[in-house]
C-alpha cells in the first residue's frame, strides 16, 4: 500500500514538502475490511482517524505521466488510515494491524471517471470531525500516480491512499467512525 502525506490544501509549500519526504509505504497485515474493527494497537498513545479515498491500480504502472495516469486506476473506495502518534516513521505508525480500513466497495473506474471533485465526511459518534473536497487534496490522484511510479513500479490490486484534510482527531475504545465519499459510498467502523 501506499500513502500520502496528511496535508490539506494544495498551496506550493506543502507539496515540497511532499515531494521531499515522499510517500510511504503501509504494511499490507494493516489492511482489513468493512466488518471487521480497528483495533487499538497503542492505547497508551493517541491514535487518529484519517478520511482518505483510496485508488486501486488495475495494471503495470512505472513513470506513467499525470495526463494518463487515470488510466491505470481499476477503480476507488472509502479508506480509514488511522495513525498512532509518536516519534517512529510514519510507515511504521501507520501499519500496525487493522490501522487500514478499506470498503464497503469498489467503484471502477468507468462509474467514476473524474475524482476530482467529490465531497466527502467522518463522523466519530455523530458528531463531524473532517469534511472536504477531493479537489482540496494537495496532489491529485493522477499526480500522486505519477509521483509513486517515478520512484517505484506499481502493480494491480496496489493501493494509494490520498491524504486526508484537516480535522483529523483522536479516537479511543468504543468509538463508531462513519466515513463516506459521494460517489463512492459509505463505511461504519467500530473501535475496539
Amino acid at each position: 500500500m501506499r500513502d500520502q502525506v496528511d496535508l490539506h490544501h494544495g498551496n506550493e509549500a506543502h507539496m515540497r514538502q511532499i515531494r521531499d519526504i515522499g510517500l510511504f509505504l503501509k504494511a499490507s497485515s494493516s489492511l482489513i475490511g468493512p466488518s471487521d474493527r480497528v483495533v487499538i494497537g497503542k492505547p497508551e498513545r493517541r491514535n487518529d482517524h484519517e478520511i482518505e479515498l483510496a485508488v486501486v491500480i488495475g495494471r503495470i504502472a512505472k513513470n506513467v505521466p499525470a495526463a494518463e495516469a487515470l488510466d491505470y486506476v481499476a477503480g476507488y473506495a472509502v479508506a480509514l488510515d488511522m495513525t498512532v502518534r509518536g516519534p517512529e516513521d510514519r510507515s511504521f505508525r501507520k501499519s500496525l494491524d487493522t490501522y487500514s480500513v478499506l470498503g464497503p466497495w469498489l467503484v471502477t473506474a468507468d462509474e467514476l471517471p473524474d475524482p476530482a471533485c467529490l465531497d466527502f465526511e467522518l463522523t466519530v459518534n455523530g458528531l463531524t470531525r473532517q469534511k472536504a473536497n477531493t479537489r482540496d487534496l494537495v496532489l491529485s490522484v493522477s499526480e500522486l500516480i505519477e509521483f509513486a511510479s517515478s520512484f517505484y513500479t506499481l502493480h494491480p490490486g496496489d493501493l494509494i491512499f490520498t491524504g486526508t484534510p484537516e480535522g483529523v482527531g483522536p479516537v479511543e475504545r468504543g468509538d463508531r467512525i462513519v466515513a463516506g465519499i459521494d460517489g463512492v459510498g459509505s463505511i461504519t467502523i467500530d473501535v475496539a
